[in-house]
């Protein structure tokens, strides 16, 4: 069988095509390091998250997650442009493409992943209770043996009552109008303990050393993730290795360092030898 020469270059294009690697069109990768700085969208409200320093700074843990993506990038940790949003605004202004990413306390749900793509978690939040460090209750088993003799602040919610009882079945629950009001109901003796975020307790806490305890129980489980555009693999590839590595890799210590200044506990280091993920 004769092949004509035409027809040899042909096959030879085809073959030298099919072996080489398929690169993505337009990913939001190419056009971040082009510009030279990170847009993130965050909030400025929410301490531990994001909220402004006494200087004006924009602060907090989900901030720190976009130090550490703008670092991967640009070995630079300062280069983002921010965009202050409200929460309402965190998935339309990432569809608009407004924002590259947006890391502002996002819990994961199957709806919202419909509309936007998830990173890797970076935080589980959940429900936790907070006592004062010298009260009558040791501790979570001291507070459910003492049934309806426990009084518990929280957040005034449609859900406050079901969820505090799934934890305490037969506490009583007092609801306020402000977090400000469920920690001085705890202060004041009003209430035995408060339940809200671990979160937000573990940063009061900070703010108040020695004055108050966890009570060693949490409930109510949410993943913290930020999100971007879906449809752009190259990109959310790239931001999932960012947060990996700063949660078990080489930007171990930035990220240990961000949970202990919010969150004021100290992590655990990485296991050295086979990958923790898989075990």
């Amino acid at each position: 069988m004769t092949i004509s020469f035409r027809t040899g270059v042909m096959s030879l294009a085809a073959a030298a095509l099919l072996s080489t690697p398929v690169l993505a069109e337009g990913s939001k990768l190419d056009e971040v390091l082009a510009r030279g700085h990170l847009v993130l969208g965050t909030g400025s409200t929410n301490a531990p998250w994001h909220f402004k320093s006494a200087d004006d700074k924009l602060q907090g843990f989900d901030v720190d997650m976009g130090h550490i993506i703008a670092k991967a990038l640009f070995g630079d940790p300062e280069k983002i442009e921010y965009v202050n949003q409200s929460s309402d605004a965190r998935i339309p202004n990432i569809t608009t493409d407004k924002v590259d990413i947006t890391c502002q306390f996002m819990t994961v749900t199957g709806e919202r992943a419909q509309q936007v793509a998830f990173t890797i978690p970076y935080y589980r939040e959940g429900v936790g209770l907070m006592l004062k460090a010298d009260g009558k209750y040791a501790d979570y088993a001291a507070l459910k043996t003492a049934g309806s003799s426990v009084t518990i602040s929280v957040l005034q919610n449609v859900y406050a009552e079901a969820m505090v009882h799934a934890a305490l079945p037969e506490a009583t629950v007092d609801q306020y109008d402000s977090v400000d009001l469920i920690y001085q109901a705890l202060e004041s003796g009003r209430a035995d303990a408060v339940a809200t975020d671990q979160s937000s307790l573990a940063w009061y806490m900070t703010q108040n050393p020695g004055r108050y305890k966890d009570a060693g129980y949490g409930w109510n489980p949410q993943t913290y993730a930020c999100a971007v555009k879906r449809g752009d693999q190259d990109w959310l590839n790239f931001v999932n290795t960012a947060l990996h590595e700063a949660m078990t890799g080489v930007e171990f210590d930035f990220y240990a360092k961000s949970f202990k200044t919010w969150f004021g506990k100290d992590l655990t280091p990485p296991q050295i030898g086979f990958p923790v993920e898989f075990e």
